[in-house]
């Protein structure tokens, strides 16, 4: 028994010659969707990593949330580049060691909000509204020499690493952490029970509306043949759009009805909370001297 020829058979590559077909780009609709799930749904479901035996995973949800919180208001008061980035190192190094991947950890953190903070508080490095030495000069402008000065460059940094700091604690207590337990441990932090409600009904909600907006398209693609006319695409958008609210507004309702009919009153609880352990105690502790240390030397590099 032989191979058939077309089993065997290079196939045909198309290039950019009339000949052999033109490749198409992919289509702007069908990729802002795909994108959109994709990023959502690795920020806000990360139960494998959550459900990994790492360090941070061990400790208890209430701990880790007023860790956080402590290390917060902390990072607020330094006054200095250089110890946030030595936090922020240390912030890396425990991710690592609680299997969180750390190019994951990175990219996720400066490829957003670090990175429009930047740009934000760019600006006002200029001379004109920081005055002092110039460090990068920018020209001439209206007679008067501009550029970005030490001082507010100093001051840009400061602010873009505050941010980065922040929000790398954040992530690391989201993604390492199950969220029915951190929500309890929100509530457990005195959190209004108003907040919490809307969160967790939030959560329920992208995550049942990314669902329905993903099926709503490819059961439209899937009907309907490949349409290179922008007019009806930019209708095909408009009428998505509108029926997305709609069924957004009835799912609202289901999700709301659902957590109900399960027993949900607005107090997020966890069925296996207990008494802290020994692990816990060690990280309380930890985080002290890690505040304190680091308010320390904010203040001798002060002086």
């Amino acid at each position: 028994m032989t191979t058939p020829d077309w089993l065997i058979e290079p196939e045909t590559r198309l290039g950019p010659c009339e000949c052999c077909g033109r490749r198409s780009k992919a289509d702007l609709v069908e990729k802002t969707i795909a994108g959109a799930v994709r990023v959502l749904r690795a920020a806000m479901f990360s139960a494998d990593l959550a459900a990994e035996d790492g360090f941070l995973q061990r400790v208890d949800a209430r701990v880790k949330a007023g860790s956080v919180l402590a290390l917060l208001v902390v990072s607020a008061l330094v006054r200095h580049v250089s110890v946030l980035v030595g936090l922020y190192a240390s912030i890396l190094l425990v991710a690592s060691v609680s299997r969180v991947p750390v190019r994951l950890l990175v990219r996720r953190v400066w490829l957003f909000v670090p990175l429009f903070t930047g740009v934000v508080v760019l600006p006002a490095a200029l001379s004109v509204i920081t005055p002092g030495h110039v460090v990068v000069p920018l020209g001439t402008w209206f007679g008067t020499p501009v550029g970005f000065t030490a001082q507010g460059l100093t001051a840009a940094a400061l602010i873009v690493m505050r941010a980065a700091t922040s929000i790398s604690l954040v992530v690391v207590l989201t993604i390492t952490t199950p969220w029915p337990r951190l929500l309890a441990a929100l509530r457990a932090l005195f959190v209004p029970r108003a907040f919490v409600l809307v969160l967790a009904l939030a959560y329920r909600y992208l995550f049942h509306l990314l669902g329905s907006v993903t099926d709503m398209y490819e059961a439209r693609k899937a009907r309907a043949p490949r349409d290179h006319d922008l007019a009806r695409g930019r209708a095909f958008v408009a009428a998505t759009a509108g029926a997305t609210f709609g069924k957004a507004h009835a799912l609202s309702e289901e999700v709301y009805l659902a957590m109900v009919a399960r027993g949900y009153r607005g107090q997020a609880t966890a069925t296996d909370r207990g008494p802290l352990r020994s692990v816990d105690l060690f990280v309380v502790g930890t985080v002290v001297a890690a505040a304190l240390v680091v308010i320390g030397v904010d203040h001798v590099v002060a002086h």
